[in-house]
């Protein structure tokens, strides 16, 4: 085989479409994220019925960095204010989540989860982990840390 080419795409040069490491990584990517889609939806549903699947990384947001306003969550998943609005209406008409006065600007809000909201997450977020560690039980934990590492590096590049 020519080093240019790759198993999985014959022909595929530099000089035809990018690097066989760039087309590896956009094959996996796309399995990847088709995956994580569907994966987000059941989670979703685990925690409300009635959860839009999109909806669920805000929870993930809220557990991790705390309370925060509208707008900065708007920014982190890079969507517009009236997206941001309806899913936090969503979200707050089921209970997962409130608004308290931001107490640095008395005209801003800042949306927490809910004491339920959490114990709702934190289940599903742990029977997920328990998921993780069955499918990679055969990884060193040195690689399970590098692959960590290597998609936090990925997502903060995409904020760039």
């Amino acid at each position: 085989m020519h080093r240019s080419e790759s198993a999985g795409e014959p022909g595929a040069t530099a000089g035809a479409g990018g690097d066989q490491e760039f087309l590896a990584l956009e094959r996996e990517l796309a399995v990847f994220l088709r995956r994580a889609r569907a994966s987000s939806g059941e989670m979703a549903r685990e925690v409300h019925p009635e959860l839009e699947p999109a909806a669920y990384g805000l929870l993930v947001r809220l557990e991790s960095a705390g309370r925060q306003r509208a707008t900065e969550l708007a920014a982190y998943f890079g969507v517009g204010k009236a997206t941001m609005s309806r899913q936090l209406r969503a979200l707050e008409n089921l209970g997962l989540v409130d608004r308290e006065p931001d107490p640095a600007d008395g005209r801003a809000w800042l949306v927490r989860l809910t004491d339920e909201g959490l114990a709702r997450f934190r289940s599903v977020r742990g029977a997920r982990r328990g998921q993780y560690v069955r499918k990679l039980a055969d990884w060193d934990r040195g690689e399970v840390a590098e692959l960590a590492r290597l998609l936090h590096q990925l997502n903060t590049r995409a904020e760039e």
